[in-house]
């Protein structure tokens, strides 16, 4: 039998699993990196720790499963997006730091880029609804204005999961999904732009050639399969970006198909033919890995982060009580939310730690808790951050409807999926039926996993994604609590504007 190694290289880690040809996964393994913060707005992690991580996972992987590794055809990938990882013509890396997706570092070059054309234009031909400053063209020119000595020597800009390609055969390649990223693609062309590339200033060689995501860029290097433990030759796909990975592995490949992926970051997408554009609501839009196909979505940058936040440093005396029970402290975290009613005694979240999307008012707002009194308690807090990520995300299933119609069930994908309360609150924030399927949170890796699939001819197309997920559990929405939560999210918008008034005022002093 001839199966086919996924990688999920996610912002917080990178998880390997195996899957058989008719999608069962055999085995899945992870391992974690860290991310710097070394200034405000300032988001960093290193290559090198990306690589370890990748051959930790792999080892793992190979001995909880137990099986012959001669029997892997292909690896594919789905990375993380938008990443800035700067080589020299010997694949050298330039910086010992990554620039990733949330760096917002760029100040002046993207007023410099809009000099030249409109901003509305460049969205209109490119789909970024991020802020501008998130996007690879923008971050590289900050290398040339702040880093001349490291731009001086820019070979390839190559994104997060096309380094980890690099590593294992040699080739500085992408693909159409995370190119679409990177400020320059045009949409309706799916190339890149010769016209947005002018607009940057920079030579078009420093842009990756972008293939299909199924296309075999070329094999496993002798030096990549020593370090992996796995054959010399192994072929190696494209690969895609996480959000259109997650978008075929949520089985969301056709137009119309939609899903909520909670995950690091989290949003809710829809597939179409056609992307989905509007210049107020901002939908950000990527290739998909299906040619011809998009997947337009709104989102929050900081959900999954928020929560680890919280646990990181408001729950760390959970730890004792977690190694006691011999259960995680977020599960510990998910119990004291459950003993907080509706509403957290009226404290409220904003889970902007990561800055403003295109939802907010503005990209300087951060995050908050609101409406503390002296008898919050823990599970008050707990409970507010989780309905604080689900009004965020409250606000871009609001935003999406407005430009697409959506079914009354949605398919919940990512780790946010696994938590009954949290499904519970969404399905009531939402005024929907929220399901979930066995894939879980390996929807990415399935989606990484298909390309490899159709890449290497054991599957002719994309189609057989559909008949893996079998649903296992929904959660429908309590009229009540959906009547509560209206009010509360009239609030939340509220101190949205407020307090992307308030970054912004702070911002100005720095």
């Amino acid at each position: 039998m001839s199966i086919v190694l996924a990688y999920d290289f996610g912002t917080g880690g990178i998880k390997a699993s195996l899957y058989q040809p008719d999608g069962a996964c055999l085995a899945s393994h992870a391992a974690t990196y860290e991310t710097h913060y070394p200034r405000p707005g300032w988001h960093e992690q290193d290559p090198t720790a990306w690589w370890d991580a990748t051959v930790e996972a792999t080892r793992l992987l190979l001995e909880e499963w137990g099986g012959a590794p001669e029997s892997i055809s292909a690896v594919g990938l789905s990375g993380h997006s938008l990443g800035v990882v700067p080589l020299d013509e010997k694949g050298n890396l330039l910086r010992q730091y990554a620039l990733i997706w949330s760096d917002s570092r760029p100040d002046t070059q993207p007023a410099e880029f809009f000099g030249t054309i409109s901003q509305e234009q460049w969205y209109l031909t490119t789909g970024n609804g991020f802020p501008a400053p998130l996007y690879t063209v923008f971050k590289i020119m900050w290398l040339r204005d702040n880093e001349p000595d490291v731009f001086r020597n820019i070979h390839r800009v190559l994104g997060s999961k096309d380094y980890i390609n690099y590593r294992m055969t040699g080739v500085m390649a992408t693909d159409c999904s995370y190119a679409s990223g990177s400020g320059v693609w045009d949409l309706a062309g799916w190339r890149y732009s010769d016209d947005l590339i002018g607009c940057s200033g920079l030579d078009a060689s420093i842009f990756p050639e972008a293939v299909a995501s199924s296309d075999v860029i070329g094999a496993l290097t002798a030096e990549a399969a020593e370090q992996l433990s796995l054959p010399q030759g192994v072929r190696i796909v494209a690969g895609g970006v996480d959000n259109s990975c997650m978008a075929l592995g949520a089985r969301a490949f056709r137009d119309g198909d939609a899903y909520n992926s909670m995950g690091s970051s989290s949003w809710i997408a829809v597939t179409g033919s056609k992307p989905l554009l509007d210049v107020n609501t901002r939908p950000y839009v990527f290739a998909h890995i299906v040619p011809g196909k998009f997947t337009s979505a709104l989102g929050v940058f900081s959900t999954g982060t928020s929560f680890r936040w919280m646990r990181d440093q408001l729950c760390a005396n959970f730890d004792a009580e977690a190694a006691s029970a011999g259960c995680s402290a977020y599960e510990i975290m998910l119990d004291r939310a459950a003993q907080s009613p509706l509403g957290a005694n009226g404290v409220m979240f904003l889970p902007h730690l990561a800055g403003g999307s295109s939802l907010e008012p503005s990209q300087n707002i951060r995050g908050a808790f609101v409406h503390l009194d002296l008898a919050s308690t823990h599970a008050d807090l707990c409970r507010a951050v989780i309905e604080g990520i689900a009004m965020a995300q409250a606000n871009a299933l609001a935003g999406l409807e407005t430009l697409s119609p959506l079914s009354d069930e949605i398919l919940a994908v990512g780790g946010g999926a696994r938590s009954d309360l949290w499904m519970q609150i969404y399905a009531d924030m939402y005024a929907k039926q929220m399901v979930r399927s066995q894939v879980g949170q390996q929807a990415a890796a399935l989606g990484a996993a298909a390309a490899a699939l159709v890449g290497t001819g054991q599957w002719a197309d994309y189609s057989p994604i559909a008949a893996i997920h079998k649903i296992i559990d929904t959660k429908t929405p309590i009229p009540a609590h959906t009547a509560a939560y209206e009010k509360r999210l009239e609030i939340f918008r509220k101190l949205n504007i407020c307090l992307s008034d308030i970054g912004d005022d702070i911002a100005s002093l720095a």
